[in-house]
Formats: structure tokens, sequence, C-alpha cells
């Protein structure tokens, strides 16, 4: 423990933590993603693959064990990924107290000088999102175990789709850094897939932010009810 704990406070030890964190998150939002778009097969099938979820596990696990099990695991990950991104801000500033009057373009893109900001608007969107697809907090007309009936009745609301799509675009933009850097710091160094980093990551955004985006979408427009 004492090993990983100079490690992680090294610039390196930092890097590798936020890479690894973010394996986990892209994972899930993914893997979450794929999850969301069974809406187009119906309601059964999206309310059975909720049911699914509440189930992996048994009977070792009890009911919803694995969910809560997966929500601490993001929870940590979101934390240390966090953490470790204001950390490396904080030494950055520090090493470098006068900061650049021009900014190279081709070293900082768009999506890399928002991360930061970026990333604390989508966590404080999640913690929304969460309160009011999962635990119905803010939800006008919850049903608890009825995912379809929630994603349906939640998104015929304006306000609540366009921050929403807002919220997924900005994902979009961390991702694509995100994901860039991530196999930069994870020592990728092939040349061939050097090249290729860019494009994928850019891919991997692309489809993930429609992935998601065309559920409101598609609800706001009448196509899901």
């Amino acid at each position: 423990m004492k090993q990983i704990a100079s490690f992680y406070s090294t610039t390196v030890g930092k890097k590798i933590a936020m890479a690894a964190t973010g394996i986990v998150l892209v994972a899930y939002v993914v893997g979450h993603m794929l999850g969301n778009l069974k809406i187009f097969q119906g309601p059964e099938k999206l309310n059975s693959y909720a049911e699914f979820l509440r189930e992996v596990g048994a009977p070792v696990l009890g009911h919803g064990e694995f969910l809560w099990i997966a929500r601490i695991v993001l929870l940590a990950a979101v934390a240390i990924h966090i953490v470790a991104s204001a950390q490396l801000t904080l030494q950055s500033r520090a090493a470098r107290p006068v900061g650049y009057r021009n900014t190279p373009h081709q070293e900082f893109s768009y999506a890399s000088r928002t991360m930061r900001w970026g990333g604390v608007i989508i966590s404080l969107f999640v913690v929304y999102h969460i309160l009011h697809f999962t635990s119905g907090t803010v939800h006008g007309d919850f049903i608890p175990n009825d995912p379809y009936h929630n994603l349906v009745v939640g998104f015929q609301s304006w306000p609540v789709a366009l921050a929403y799509i807002g919220a997924v675009v900005m994902l979009g933009f961390h991702l694509y850094h995100g994901v860039w850097s991530m196999t930069q710091t994870l020592g990728v160094n092939n040349a061939r897939i050097e090249r290729m980093r860019r494009p994928a990551a850019l891919v991997l955004a692309v489809a993930v932010v429609i992935g998601y985006v065309v559920v409101p979408v598609s609800i706001l427009a009448g196509w899901v009810t």
C-alpha cells in the first residue's frame, strides 16, 4: 500500500491512475449506452434487461447487490479520476505560474481546453441524472422497476431532454481527448496505432454522442412512446 501511495504521488502515477479509471468509466459509458438503446425494442426488452442487471450474481449475490457493487466501483473511479486531474492541474500551474500568451492549436484542441470544467459539468449532471432516473427523486411520474416508462416520460420534458443532450455533447468532447491521451499515457508506441489514436477516439466519441442523443430525440419526436 505504501508503494502504491508513493507511486501515485508522482506525476506519472497520477496520469496512470487517470488512465486506468478512464478505462473503467469508458466501459461503463458504452455499456450504459447499449442498454439504453434497448428502448427501441420496446418496454418488455428494456425492462427485462434492467431486471437482469438486478439479478446478476444470483444466488451468490442478493437482488440488486451487483448494481450496488458496480456503483461503488464507479464512484471510486470517478473520485480518483477527479482528484488525480485536480492534482495534476495544480502541479502544472505551480510549475508554470505564468500562462502562455498563445496556445498552440495543435497541442491544445477545444476538447483538451474544456476537459477540466467539462468534467465538472458532466459530474453535476450525473448526480441529477441519478436523482431523475435511478431514485426518481426529481421525476414527477417515477415508477419503480419500469425504466421504459421513466425514460419516455422523463424525456418528454424539453428542458430535461436539452440538458441531457448538452451534457452528452460535453461527454463526447471529454471522451475524444480523454481516450486519445489515455492511450498515450499507457504507452501505446506502435507507429501504426499511433496514427489511429485520434481517429479512433473521434469515432468512439461520435458513436457515444449519437447513441445517447438518439433516445431523447426519438422520444421528443414521438417515434418512441
